[in-house]
């Protein structure tokens, strides 16, 4: 590509100075030769495209081993274009204030003439330039946005299949009987109901019924207190979000084979997760360093609609459109995310110890994370009724992925001698006068992205699954572990209805 002409020319208070051409334009490189195909972007996010340059060959890694169609070459030209073309946009405007300057003075009528005719000239040659930029910067963001999060170091690179355990807590129980699944356990029981489900509602839901429902509550709060006793702030979510908040936490509502439910003739959608509604808490806002982490639990209704799920992995109450999920969400500083990562995938081993189930614990490889992810942990637990492991629950860290895009922001603490003139400074003023956003005025210097991490403290459906079919007696019935038997009156075992004994 040729480097763009250099831009250094001035408008002189001359006629001679005047009758001189414009800058003339960069030429355009093969990438940006095919940027009006673009559509402005829904939203632009302050990605950091200079490291993306600057580290070219890391990024393109990156997207190999997380089998990304993403373009970092692409996006690398595109930069470069960008900013040639904003440098030649910032010079032309330069360029026609000082022509306008000039215009200002006494002038003989040609030497007015010649100004006016330049100023045009300049003029048509800026929103040439700027529409040309305009391209440019939505090509750059479309093609920006697509890339995912980095890798942590420690992610096995591969597919689902090279996921390493990490943990292994409990053994599989041995029955003395015929093992039955969830499904026809809890239809045995009375407290489930797929085929009313399906008359009213199609496949993939179901009804709770009697202790099943009584189960989903206590489950509910159960985790809620358990997760509360840690720190968290209790918080109860819509379950509609705004599309773009949906997109902004990696979620893709507009493709084909979306797994979000759009309300029509709107622009909201019904969350998967409370991870959704709990990020945009903090949308658009600046923290200081003093307020993190912020550690946040909700309890929601999700709503999948499971696009290309079918087969025996997905049978009765494993993948359905609509559940209750507890779920965590923390807003930290880079460096506190991975030790709260770490804290995150701990308090979920300790609720599904309580419980009493064989689990194990999986970091899950490269393949497998969603763009948004630099981390993923798994937590798989033993069914024996469906003959395998299945996943219960997962914990994300997502470093600025997601804060890069909701804009979410902290300004650090001052540091040493900084810190010492900002206490030097309150004190003169006599109270310290607050920002904008709440904060004290400080010289703490630039705001930085806050990371964001989350986690599935339950997910009401699989837990059912598990406790059903890990803990039914010869007779039908199921014991009730024991941490949750406060929650439900007592109860200690799940029995068959008189009629069917």
């Amino acid at each position: 590509m040729r480097a763009a002409l250099p831009l250094t020319r001035r408008a002189a208070a001359t006629a001679a100075s005047a009758t001189e051409a414009p800058p003339a334009a960069a030429e355009s490189s093969p990438a940006s030769s095919g940027v009006a195909a673009y559509s402005a972007p829904a939203y632009k996010v302050n990605l950091d495209f200079k490291f993306i340059r600057d580290n070219l060959q890391l990024v393109s890694d990156n997207c190999k081993i997380r089998d990304s169609a993403a373009d970092p070459a692409l996006v690398a030209q595109l930069y470069d274009d960008y900013v040639k073309l904003k440098s030649e946009s910032d010079n032309l405007r330069s360029s026609r204030n000082e022509n306008s300057s000039a215009m200002k003075g006494k002038l003989e009528a040609d030497a007015r003439a010649a100004l006016i005719a330049k100023g045009q000239q300049l003029k048509q040659q800026l929103e040439e330039v700027e529409a040309k930029l305009l391209q440019v910067e939505n090509a750059l963001q479309v093609e920006g946005q697509r890339i995912p999060n980095l890798t942590h170091p420690d992610v096995p690179i591969g597919e689902e299949d090279n996921a390493a355990v990490l943990s292994l807590v409990g053994e599989q129980r041995a029955f003395d009987f015929p093992v039955r699944d969830h499904v026809s356990l809890g239809e045995a029981l009375g407290i489930l109901d797929f085929e009313t489900a399906a008359e009213v509602s199609g496949s993939k839901f179901y009804y709770l019924k009697g202790a099943a429902t009584l189960l989903e509550l206590a489950l509910v709060n159960w985790a809620l207190g358990r997760v509360a006793a840690k720190g968290f702030n209790v918080l109860s979510t819509p379950d509609l979000v705004r599309v773009d908040v949906l997109e902004k936490c990696g979620f893709q509502p507009r493709m084909e084979n979306t797994q979000v439910y759009s309300v029509k003739d709107s622009n909201l959608c019904l969350t998967g997760t409370a991870e959704v509604p709990l990020a945009g808490v903090y949308m658009d806002k600046v923290l200081s360093e003093k307020e993190l982490p912020i550690k946040m639990v909700a309890y929601g209704r999700c709503f999948r609609t499971e696009a290309g799920a079918s087969g025996a992995a997905g049978k009765g109450l494993y993948r359905v459109h609509q559940f209750t999920k507890v779920e965590m969400f923390v807003l930290a500083t880079p460096e506190q995310s991975d030790a709260l990562h770490q804290e995150l995938i701990g308090i979920e081993q300790e609720l599904f110890t309580e419980l009493g189930l064989h689990f194990k614990v999986l970091d899950m490889p490269s393949g497998d994370l969603g763009a948004p992810a630099y981390r993923k942990f798994d937590v798989e637990a033993w069914m024996p009724g469906l003959g395998r492991y299945g996943e219960i629950s997962s914990a994300s860290n997502c470093t600025d992925y997601q804060a890069r895009r909701l804009n979410i922001r902290y300004r650090p603490a001052a540091k040493g001698a900084a810190a010492e003139q900002d206490a030097a400074a309150a004190a003169a003023a006599g109270s310290g006068k607050k920002g904008k956003k709440g904060g004290s005025k400080s010289s703490g210097g630039a705001t930085a992205y806050v990371h964001t991490l989350n986690a599935t403290a339950c997910a009401v459906p699989r837990m059912i699954v598990a406790i059903l079919e890990n803990f039914q007696q010869a007779d039908g019935s199921v014991v009730v572990p024991e941490v949750l038997r406060p929650y439900l009156g007592g109860m200690e075992v799940i029995r068959p209805p008189p009629s069917s004994q």
